[in-house]
């Protein structure tokens, strides 16, 4: 089973000539949404363990920082620009607890789109009330939130550990070509 959703995830990679970045959205969104929430302790023993997407789709299950890595690294690889993407913890209201999503950004200072495990559509920002942002990153900045808007840059993501510690856990050869399925 581990084998068939990744053959299916480098044929959703490597099929999706689309030029349109929200049919790209949309699609990644339901593919990883089949995938079971599972919190780090019960399926790692580990209290916050940040999977590869490999190690995500072999297990089919992940918690929510899992599912919003997993979109990120598949949309890099079909050609969406890193500085479009951002992966933002927010805290949940519906939740009562942080939560973690992948937002993108279609220019600069536009408004977001969010791709969430908790729901199955892509929507603006604004329409999802139930999210208060804290703070954003993708492989080179890192933002503290500032309303729905990216916020203010504080610094490069190489100031978050686990950030840090799933690059180097990552297949060597897919982050220098850009493409995270050969």
């Amino acid at each position: 089973d581990a084998r068939v959703r990744l053959v299916d995830w480098q044929r959703l990679i490597l099929r999706e000539n689309s030029d349109n970045d929200g049919e790209k959205l949309s699609k990644v969104n339901a593919f990883f949404n089949r995938m079971e929430f599972v919190d780090d302790i019960s399926l790692w023993g580990k209290e916050d363990y940040w999977a590869t997407p490999v190690e995500f789709l072999a297990r089919r299950a992940g918690d929510c920082e899992d599912f919003a890595l997993a979109k990120y690294f598949t949309l890099v690889a079909m050609g969406i620009s890193e500085s479009q993407l951002s992966l933002t913890y927010v805290k949940s209201l519906r939740l009562n607890r942080h939560h973690m999503v992948l937002t993108y950004y279609r220019v600069p200072g536009s408004e977001p789109l969010v791709l969430d495990n908790l729901t199955s559509e892509v929507k603006k920002a604004t329409e999802r009330t139930d999210l208060l942002p804290i703070y954003s990153f993708n492989g080179t900045s890192l933002w503290l939130a500032k309303q729905r808007g990216r916020g203010v840059m504080v610094g490069s993501s190489q100031r978050l550990s686990r950030w840090q510690d799933l690059l180097q856990r990552m297949p060597k050869g897919l982050l220098e070509t850009n493409h995270y399925v050969q």
